[in-house]
């Protein structure tokens, strides 16, 4: 597992790399964001970890410029920002989990875990119809009526889940414990803003709408 961690704190940097080290992970340390995006572009990571308060260029700088090159590789933000408002600007921006400092290095681990497992799926059935939408697991790509969709990870396991139970109305906590495990605050509008980032890009310009809102009971994928 080679992992890509953007820290400016020389200290931290140390700590997490012999951490994730000793869990058997091969680590890359780039100490500001212009270095961070560099290696980010220029070579294949399985996991980003990226701060947001870095030299040379902010964490979401870089994070635009990794969801620009590769819309499927996990990114977790690792910051000091810890307010929803930072949460909700982290994952519209395409982090696919965030982790406010001071944190557990146990949970650490167990995020990255998660995100990886995510990130190389093995599910039953490898390509998923509904409509004109189609989402191939192996080659993580999704179309609508021939034209690609460009997703986040996040953005792409939400489909998936929806895709594979067409027609039922999915509760905000069945959503948050497939795709948001420990991560997710249940107090928080989260998986509500990621939803609204999914339906802009399946259903923006497209007359037949296929993600719907239940009042009071979650989403649901159904022609209208």
């Amino acid at each position: 597992m080679n992992i890509l961690l953007v820290e400016d704190d020389p200290r931290l940097s140390v700590l997490i790399r012999r951490g994730l080290e000793e869990e058997q992970l091969t680590v890359r340390v780039a100490p500001d964001g212009r270095e961070g995006e560099q290696l980010a572009l220029s070579q294949p990571f399985d996991l980003i970890i990226l701060d947001v308060l870095l030299p040379e260029r902010s964490g979401l700088e870089v994070l635009a410029a990794i969801r620009h090159h590769d819309p499927d590789v996990p990114v977790l933000m690792l910051t000091a920002l810890g307010t929803t408002t930072d949460k909700l600007q982290g994952f519209g921006g395409g982090a696919d989990d965030y982790l406010v400092k001071p944190f557990d290095f146990a949970e650490l681990v167990a995020r990255v875990r998660a995100l990886t497992r995510r990130a190389s799926p093995t599910p039953k059935g490898s390509r998923l119809t509904f409509a004109d939408l189609v989402l191939d697991v192996p080659s993580r790509t999704v179309t609508r009526a021939g034209q690609a969709l460009r997703l986040t990870a996040r953005e792409f396991n939400l489909l998936e889940l929806l895709l594979r139970h067409p027609g039922r109305v999915l509760s905000r906590s069945e959503i948050a414990e497939h795709g948001w495990d420990e991560a997710f605050d249940a107090g928080s509008n989260v998986i509500d803003v990621y939803v609204s980032y999914l339906r802009k890009k399946v259903d923006h310009g497209f007359d037949q709408k296929l993600i719907h809102t239940v009042t009071g009971a979650g989403y649901v994928l159904r022609q209208e």
